[in-house]
């Protein structure tokens, strides 16, 4: 513990705006649910004699309302790339220049001057995947690199498909599914998109979260999942195989932020650089079963993530794949409205 105050301290001292904020010993994360690694927790707690809390959330229109509402008493969130823009132009992360870290050396070339957040200044790279579908092959033994089996499900999966209520998830799909691209206005492509989505719903069995444990128990035999969870549920039941639907997929990151109105700054910072650590970075993967941005972690990762199918994208699959951004105000609107008419 002494060396972990000593470490603190020189940290403080080093950090620039330095305050007595590291005196509490306290960081209070903003996180997906079952995301977060209690090892790597539990290693950062060690280092630097810091209390972590962690409190979940199941979306970024969530996470994004929460922030806006203030009071949370949070030091740090992770929002996906096609959020952070959002944060940082409404001033709800502060400008910490992970970029520029003793870490930022570690950010892996493609990951170290994102669109969403030129040069690093404001997010450290979290876990990034694909969105497709998650599939029980004992249950179907058809093509399972089709957004069909979510709109349009064969009779062996009616009455057991599960959709994550993430909007920007589920709205890509349909749109992809129709052949149109990403942020359409087109009005007749989208009336197709509202009609398939409300048809679709009375062959699903739930719209939730909790895909890892009902896939594996039997009671969904497919969904619309992130790639790192069907790894963890295949390692459980090989039976489960992850799709890349040949309509389009998508492709996401989620970064560590530090909020402007954190309690906690110079751990909050001190956690940021932790994370670019190649060894810190493969333990979050290691647990959620993600990729991440950070270079040289892949000799840390467990062996079963090498080659897992999950994982890497097929080559005659990589150009179908694509990384979303928000789309504008009046386009996000006609969304919205579709995916509230769907959740009545």
């Amino acid at each position: 513990m002494k060396k972990g105050r000593t470490l603190l301290a020189a940290a403080a001292m080093l950090a620039a705006g330095t305050s007595l904020a590291l005196a509490d010993g306290e960081l209070h994360i903003y996180n997906w649910g079952n995301y977060t690694s209690p090892d790597m927790i539990k290693k950062f707690e060690q280092t630097y004699n810091v209390k972590v809390t962690i409190t979940d959330y199941d979306s970024n229109d969530t996470a994004l309302a929460k922030i806006r509402q203030g009071g949370h008493g949070f030091d740090i969130a992770v929002p996906s790339q096609s959020f952070v823009p959002i944060w940082i132009q409404e001033g709800l992360v502060l400008e910490t220049n992970p970029g520029q870290m003793e870490n930022g050396k570690n950010l892996a070339p493609e990951w170290a001057n994102p669109d969403f957040d030129p040069g690093r200044k404001y997010s450290v790279p979290w876990q990034w995947g694909t969105v497709g579908l998650d599939v029980n092959t004992d249950v179907y033994k058809g093509d399972i690199n089709t957004w069909s089996i979510i709109f349009d499900p064969p009779d062996e999966l009616k009455g057991k498909v599960n959709v994550v209520p993430e909007m920007t998830d589920v709205m890509f799909a349909a749109i992809k599914y129709h052949g149109g691209e990403w942020c359409t206005n087109d009005k007749d492509l989208l009336r197709k998109v509202r009609d398939t989505l409300v048809n679709a719903k009375q062959y699903w069995v739930a719209m939730e979260y909790g895909t890892i444990e009902k896939m594996v128990s039997g009671d969904f035999a497919a969904a619309v999942d992130w790639n790192g969870s069907v790894l963890r549920q295949r390692l459980q039941k090989p039976s489960i195989k992850y799709g890349y639907p040949k309509e389009g997929f998508e492709y996401w990151s989620d970064n560590v932020v530090v909020l402007k109105d954190a309690k906690n700054v110079e751990n909050a910072k001190l956690f940021q650089n932790f994370i670019m650590d190649p060894e810190n970075a493969a333990m979050i993967s290691a647990f959620a079963r993600y990729a991440n941005g950070i270079a040289g972690s892949d000799k840390y990762m467990p062996a079963d993530m090498k080659d897992a199918p999950e994982l890497v994208v097929p080559e005659d699959m990589k150009a179908r794949g694509e990384f979303i951004k928000l789309c504008d105000p009046a386009v996000q609107d006609i969304y919205t409205r579709i995916w509230t008419e769907l959740q009545k």
